[in-house]
């Protein structure tokens, strides 16, 4: 991972976990003004906790371990004398503790896991959000599952227009369900991965992004790139262009969710058709003994896929992905509807 971003986004954790403890500190002080016992409270803790620290000191292992035993009751006792008063006065238990935006890692960026310390997965998507996803996960606020709006889609059946005896709206339900199944099954190996196929403007791009909304709340990483820029930084990765990502193929091979967008757009090459079969033959494999699933978004039919993307390429698709194919009216030239 890039040393510069690391460092910038290392200096804004700091930031954040000293705000959260100042504000915490903030908190317990304006409590205790006004309700001096919890100060009272406070002090007895630390005072039971040294002078049983300066008896141990003093004392051989069998009265080390009745004294250790004994502040451990204690101390229990006093701190749900605490946490009752706090009841009292309609304050949750964690109300003087330091509101961390990642439980997991108390803001530090860092876990320990097996007496080995590693990146925390909010900080991995943190660095993955600046330095790759940028503007194509900026809309998860607005673009999740609770606004997912199934009433945009035509409840008509056409067959001669569609292509289906179904209506697009009963077609969304059904991707849809497939969809929450995936997040749900998501560390099953058994469980496809996605292609999305169908017409620009009838729902793939919002439902990755729903998707990827649900993948992050696991604490899971998720990077999300067009497929022609994808495509780009790898060939700069590749040459050494400045500004390059030199680590996005290891992360690409790596990440948790991957999400391709608009494959198909790019310009066709041989090597860009080598570097997707890398891509998808690596992550199937789970060389890192790790469950990694890829969704793939395209304007391209199943056929035009097989052709385009050669026969292996196909067959990893066919044996792997679950094909869903989107259809209906281009919902981005609805006027007046900002949500799905």
């Amino acid at each position: 991972m890039e040393n510069t971003l690391l460092k910038q986004v290392l200096r804004e954790y700091d930031e954040k976990r000293t705000k959260a403890i100042l504000d915490a500190d903030k908190r317990k002080y304006e409590l205790m003004k006004v309700n001096p016992k919890l100060i009272e409270l406070d002090n007895e803790i630390f005072k039971n906790s040294i002078q049983t620290s300066k008896a141990i000191l003093t004392s051989n292992k069998k009265e080390r371990e009745t004294l250790l035993s004994d502040l451990k009751k204690k101390n229990n006792s006093l701190i749900k004398e605490k946490n009752d008063f706090l009841k009292s006065l309609l304050k949750e238990n964690e109300y003087l503790n330091p509101h961390f935006e990642c439980k997991l890692c108390k803001d530090t960026g860092f876990v320990k896991k097996n007496g080995t310390t590693t990146m925390c997965s909010c900080l991995i998507q943190h660095v993955f959000d600046i330095a790759y996803n940028k503007s194509n996960m900026g809309n998860l606020e607005r673009e999740n599952f609770s606004k997912f709006n199934i009433k945009l889609f035509s409840d008509k059946i056409d067959k001669t227009l569609y292509n289906s005896s179904i209506s697009p709206r009963e077609n969304i339900q059904i991707i849809k369900e497939k969809a929450l199944n995936f997040i749900k099954n998501f560390d099953d190996p058994e469980e496809k991965n996605l292609i999305f196929t169908g017409n620009t403007g009838v729902g793939k791009t919002y439902l990755s992004n729903c998707i990827a909304n649900e993948i992050l709340k696991l604490g899971k990483t998720v990077l999300y790139q067009t497929a022609p820029v994808m495509f780009d930084e790898i060939n700069n990765a590749k040459f050494g262009k400045e500004n390059s990502n030199f680590d996005l193929f290891e992360n690409i091979l790596n990440v948790d969710l991957l999400i391709i967008d608009d494959l198909g757009t790019e310009k066709i090459s041989e090597s860009k058709i080598t570097e997707l079969f890398t891509i998808i033959n690596t992550r199937l494999l789970n060389q890192n003994h790790k469950i990694t699933k890829t969704i793939i978004s395209s304007n391209l039919n199943i056929d035009e896929l097989f052709k385009t993307y050669t026969t292996r390429i196909g067959s990893r698709l066919a044996g792997n992905y679950r094909f869903l194919r989107f259809f209906g009216e281009d919902l981005r030239l609805k006027k007046g509807k900002k949500e799905l």
